[in-house]
Order: structure tokens, then C-alpha cells, then sequence
């Protein structure tokens, strides 16, 4: 964080040789706007307190997750019911934390940059994009570095206890145990608020920046300009509303209604909040205004902006539903995979792999065709506030997101702790439940990335005076496909990581079972702390890679080869980026919960594939294995990489407008 806020510093303040006297502003040529050095010193406060909130986001969540799987645990004695009304309410402080972090810190920075910036909206809102870089640079250490952890422990553990000495699951006689656990928290509750803040973040900065070059900047017209955080602000209150569905409104009696009251928290979230939006967009915006759109300023009525929030908000729904069909075992496609477990490890993987690349049809038809509405009636500003629509009800979706971990949890400190087998029940009741609606928080999470981005890079273009991006430049073509390839890149050095770091974890698992006397008795302790070490070392020494190649990619591009070739290359990563990251995240999920489906007997047709042990079960468990690394780390992970290059991107524009392009201008 500290070296690259100074190298925001140093480039952004170099672009007018750290000049200190008023130049003219990009958009508007008649007027003059705040020196560039005020920009560089602007943007590298906001950069590191989007960075803060968003370490803080994860910390915090992290501590609420510890002290809530104990209490959910013991509150499983009392029956389901109470247990899931513990985890959920412990998932809600986490996602109301974050949302209203977010939107605390990033009012105050505007007020306070306002202070000096006065009628300077275009150098106000473009000092606040580093806000957004920020957070994503943090998501990228919680991403790829918390899915590193997580999968490193966690295959580890399965190969060896279950796989080689069929033990169960979370069983204190594995070594590897408690680092599996403590990975549930860091890859999924720091690295899932840390990704969704980043895009909460990203998108309100790119919303701001055009708002600032449309009418609203230039009547000075504060209120709609803040239309974005007042979208964010009516969602926090919709979703404190939308909870008490599930914990006070109705009470769950029976394990078959957790499902059910996870989703329809998404529901009811998504219907009030389209109601919401409608008042505040009546309420805050005038009748008719005017978008900047790449150079000209199209006219927009206040009743098509509220239809651009709504189509970002329906389609993260039917993103949800879709991924929750082809991950949770109620239905046939993960019922399908169970199925090919019969003869095989290998049929498990074919079929797996068929499902995650059929699972991208659905979502992005939903994505393309919230772009088109968005685009036709407000131009890029349509595209993040519909992304801002999709993130609207962020705090509803991360306390399903962060139920899943902390149930997870429940059950292995009740499995360590000796507990009765029908708390055992209990607690893989309520993960079950979990882990399917964690699959649905990574749909939005990708779905709201692809369309963040997408905002970005359109304020990037405006930012870097691109007229048009033609596709048959060669300069653009080679971004292009280069572009396109990195997510393939990203994905290779995380898979990878997660490979070498899980190699270690089953060694030294091994070794004691072969070498401490007494463990599979349980007479002996294992060494639990060599285990963790293992996975602590692993996710920080192997995130450097892959988040180097995210963050060096537009400095270098944008440097040597000019602002057209790096426009071609976010157009490229984000278009293979979306695809692949939701074919994996989705394979992962099925995988896993086709492995549950097995393990829990619950119908006639699992019960000839069971039970655990079996021959179709270690195929299962095989097939979850591989797509572990899938799920939480290459999958997820790929979000950040689309976000963080398109953010970064419009951070250095100025620099890249002014002093990019070298080789070009060498061997011009």
C-alpha cells in the first residue's frame, strides 16, 4: 500500500511537472481547474483511506465470524431453529458494517475535499477514483491471498484424513484442521467484503466522476450529484427491513426452511428496494438533466435512470437464482454430477466441467442485456448506476455470504468438541444451506464486477480523450487479445498456489500420522500450529505473483505502449474474465455440494451412492478437491483482476494521456 501511494504520488503529480499553479480543465476548456499536484496529493489520501476501510471491513468481520460460530455451535443444542437466527444475525452486523463504512468514509472525503476543490467538481471526483483503487488493491490481498490460505488447508486436510485415512471431516485428530477452518474466515468473510466493498467503492467513484461532467456538475446541483450514495444509503435501510424476515417476522422450525429464508431475503430485498430506488430517484433528481457521453451531452429523464438502477438490481437476482440452480443440490444438474460419481472420479470431473461452462449462458444474457437498457438510456453513467443497483443490497447479500463460513465453523467446533452427532446434524444442516447461498454472493459478486468495470473503462475512455475504440487498430487489436488472455494467466498462478501450498499441507499431514505415536488413537495432540504456519506463509509469499501481474499490467501497458492499446486490454480481460470466473466459481460449487448431496443420504438416489467411504463418495470427494481452488481462489479471485485494472487504469489516465505510448513514439 505504501509503495504504490507513492507511486500514485509521483505519477499523477508529474504529469504538469508537479506544477502548482491552476490549469484547464480537460472537459471544459474555458474554465481553469485546481493544480494537478492537489490532484496527485488528493487522490493518494483517498487511496489509502479506501485502503483502510477496507482492512478495517475485514478485520472486523473476521472478529464477529470468531465470536459468533462458538455461540451458533452452542446455541444448535436448543435446536435449528436458533442456530440459524445467531449465524444470520451474525452475518447481518458484517454486512451492515461494511455498507455503512463505505458509505460513511466515502461522504466525508467528498465533503472534506470540497472544502478546498469548491466549484471544481471534475478535480474533485476525479481525486476521489482513489478510492476505489483502494479498496480493490486490499480485496486483491483478501482474494487471492485468503483463497490461498483456505484451499491450501483444506485440500490438504480431505486428501489425507478423509481420502487416505477415513477419518471425518473436522475430526481434532487431523493436523490440518484448525487451519481449515480459520482459512473459512479469511477467504471468505475478508476476502468476499473486501471484494464486494471494492466494487461498491468502484462504482460509486465512476458514477461520481461522469455526474461531475454531466448537468449536475455544471448547475452545481449537490443532491443529484449524490444521487449514487443515496441509491446506497436507501439499500442499508431496505436491507435492516428485509432481516427481520428472516429472524423475527418468521420463525424456522425445521431444517427445510433455512434454504428457503435465505432466499427469500434476496426477494424481498430486491422488491423494496426497487420501490426505493423510485422514490429516491423522484425525489432527488430533476425531470430532465443532461449525461456526458464520450464528448456530447445526451438528455435523460429522471424515470430512465430509475430504470437503469432497477435493470442492474433484477439482473443480479436472476444471476443468483441461475447460479443457485446449477450449484445447489435440490436440483438435476448437481444431482447429475452425484450420479456420475458411479463410475468414477473422471466422470465426475467431465460432468462438473460441462455444468460450470453451461452456467454462463443464463448470467451472461442477464449482464448484456442490463448493459443495453443502461447504455441506450443514460450512457455510461446508466452502466454504474446499475451496477450500483446490483451492489444496492449489499448488506443483505453478505450476511448470507458470511452465514455460510460461520456455520461451517459451528459444525467443526462440534465436531473438535465432541458434541452429539444430531448437533453435528444440525450445524451440516445449516452449512449446507450456506454454501449454496455462498455460491449465489460469488454470482453477484462477478455480475456487479463485470458491469463496475464496465463503468470504469467507459471513464477511463472519456478520461484519456478517446474519441473511439476501433477494434481493426492493430494498437487496439494486440490489447485486445492480450487482454483477453491475462484472466487465463491469473488463473494458472492461482491454481498453482493453492497446488504447491496443498503439496506441503499433505506432507507434513502425513508425516504426523506416520510420526507422533498416538494421534489416530487420540492419545497424542497433533502439531496444529506447523499446519497454519504452512498455510500463513503460503498465501502471502504466493499472492505476490498474480498480484503483481494485476497491478503492473496497465502501468506498463499504459507507459510503453499508449492509452489505445490499454483500452484494448480491458475490453479483452473483462470479457474473458466474467465467463471464466463464473464457469469456475459454479464447477467449484457443484463439485462440492454433489459431494454433500452423497455424504447426506437425504433421497432414495443418494443412498445408493453412499454412503461415506464408498466408491462414489472418494470420487466426490476427488471431484470437490479440484474444485475447491476453482471456487475460492481462481473463480473469485478474477473479479478483482477486471476490477482493479480498470480502476487503476482511470487513476493514472492523466499520466497515461500525457507521457504514455513510448515504444509508439520511438519508432514513430
Amino acid at each position: 500500500m505504501a509503495a504504490f501511494a507513492v507511486l500514485i504520488f509521483l505519477f499523477l503529480g508529474s504529469v504538469e511537472g508537479f506544477s502548482t499553479s491552476h490549469q484547464t480543465c480537460t472537459y471544459d476548456k474555458t474554465k481553469m481547474c485546481k493544480p494537478a499536484l492537489a490532484t496527485a496529493v488528493a487522490s493518494t489520501i483517498s487511496f489509502l483511506l479506501g485502503a483502510f476501510t477496507s482492512v478495517f471491513s475485514g478485520y472486523f468481520g473476521m472478529k464477529i465470524a470468531t465470536f459468533a460460530n462458538a455461540r451458533t455451535t452452542l446455541e444448535a443444542r436448543k435446536g435449528v431453529g436458533k442456530a440459524f437466527i445467531v449465524a444470520f444475525r451474525s452475518g447481518a452486523v458484517m454486512g451492515f458494517l461494511l455498507a455503512a463504512n463505505g458509505l460513511l468514509v466515502l461522504w466525508v472525503t467528498i465533503n472534506v475535499f470540497k472544502l478546498y476543490y469548491g466549484d471544481d467538481w471534475e478535480g474533485l471526483f476525479e481525486a476521489i477514483t482513489g478510492y476505489g483503487l483502494g479498496g480493490s488493491s486490499m480485496a486483491l490481498f483478501g482474494r487471492v491471498g485468503g483463497g490461498i490460505y483456505t484451499k491450501a488447508a483444506d485440500v490438504g486436510a480431505d486428501l489425507v484424513g478423509k481420502v487416505e485415512r477415513n477419518i471425518p471431516e473436522d475430526d481434532p485428530r487431523n493436523p490440518a484442521v484448525i487451519a481449515d477452518n480459520v482459512g473459512d474466515n479469511v477467504g471468505d468473510i475478508a476476502g468476499m467484503g473486501s471484494d464486494l466493498f471494492g466494487s461498491y467503492a468502484e462504482s460509486s467513484c465512476a458514477a461520481l466522476v461522469v455526474a461531475s461532467i454531466s448537468s449536475f456538475g455544471v448547475n452545481h446541483d449537490f443532491t443529484a450529484m449524490l444521487y449514487p450514495l443515496l441509491i446506497s444509503s436507501v439499500g442499508i435501510l431496505v436491507c435492516l427491513l428485509t432481516t427481520l424476515f428472516a429472524t423475527d417476522f418468521f420463525e424456522i422450525k425445521v431444517v427445510a426452511q433455512i434454504e428457503p429464508a435465505l432466499k427469500r431475503q434476496l426477494v424481498i430485498s430486491t422488491v423494496l428496494m426497487t420501490i426505493g430506488i423510485a422514490l429516491i430517484s423522484w425525489l432527488a433528481l430533476p425531470p430532465s438533466f443532461t449525461i456526458f457521453n464520450f464528448g456530447t451531452q445526451k438528455v435523460v429523464k429522471n424515470w430512465q435512470l430509475f430504470l437503469c438502477v432497477g435493470v442492474g438490481l433484477w439482473a443480479g437476482l436472476i444471476i443468483g437464482f441461475v447460479t443457485e440452480y446449477y450449484t445447489s443440490n435440490a436440483y438435476s444438474p448437481v444431482q447429475d454430477v452425484a450420479d456420475s460419481c458411479r463410475t468414477g472420479a473422471a466422470t465426475n470431473v467431465i460432468f462438473g466441467l460441462a455444468l460450470g461452462y453451461k452456467s454462463v449462458i443464463i448470467p451472461i444474457f442477464s449482464i448484456a442485456i442490463a448493459i443495453f437498457v443502461s447504455f441506450s438510456f443514460a450512457a455510461m453513467y446508466g452502466i454504474a448506476v446499475a451496477a450500483l443497483g446490483m451492489l444496492s443490497t449489499i448488506a443483505t447479500g453478505l450476511a448470507i455470504d458470511a452465514y455460510g463460513p460461520i456455520s461451517d465453523n459451528a459444525g467443526g467446533i462440534a465436531e473438535m468438541a465432541g458434541m452429539s452427532h444430531r448437533i453435528r446434524e444440525r450445524t451440516d444442516a445449516l452449512d449446507a444451506a450456506g454454501n449454496t447461498t455462498a455460491a449465489i454472493g460469488k454470482g453477484f459478486a462477478i455480475g456487479s464486477a463485470a458491469l463496475v468495470s464496465l463503468a470504469l473503462f467507459g471513464a477511463f475512455v472519456s478520461r484519456a480523450t478517446i474519441t473511439t475504440v476501433d477494434v481493426l487498430t492493430p494498437k487496439v487489436f494486440i490489447g485486445l487479445i492480450v487482454g483477453a488472455m491475462l484472466p487465463y494467466w491469473f488463473s494458472a498462478m492461482t491454481m498453482k498456489s493453492v497446488g504447491s501450498a496443498a503439496l506441503k499441507m499433505v506432507e507434513e499431514v502425513r508425516r504426523q500420522f506416520n510420526d507422533i505415536p498416538g494421534i489416530m488413537e487420540g492419545t497424542a495432540k497433533p502439531d496444529y500450529a506447523t499446519c497454519v504456519k504452512i498455510s500463513t506463509d503460503a498465501s502471502i509469499k504466493e499472492m505476490i505473483p498474480p498480484g503483481a501481474l494485476v497491478m503492473l499490467t496497465p502501468l506498463i501497458v499504459g507507459i510503453f505502449f499508449g492509452v489505445e492499446t490499454l483500452s484494448g486490454v480491458l475490453a479483452g480481460s473483462l470479457v474473458s474474465g466474467v465467463q471464466v470466473a463464473i464457469s469456475a466459481s459454479n464447477t467449484g460449487g457443484a463439485w462440492d455440494n454433489a459431494k454433500k448431496y452423497i455424504e447426506a443420504g437425504a433421497t432414495d438416489h443418494a443412498r445408493t451412492l453412499g454412503p461415506k467411504g464408498s466408491d462414489p463418495h472418494k470420487a466426490a470427494v476427488i471431484g470437490d478437491t479440484i474444485g475447491d481452488p476453482l471456487k475460492d481462489t481462481s473463480g473469485p479471485s478474477l473479479n478483482i483482476l477486471i476490477k482493479l485494472m480498470a480502476v487503476e487504469s482511470l487513476v493514472f489516465a492523466p499520466f497515461f494521456a500525457t507521457h504514455g505510448g513510448l515504444l509508439f513514439k520511438i519508432f514513430k
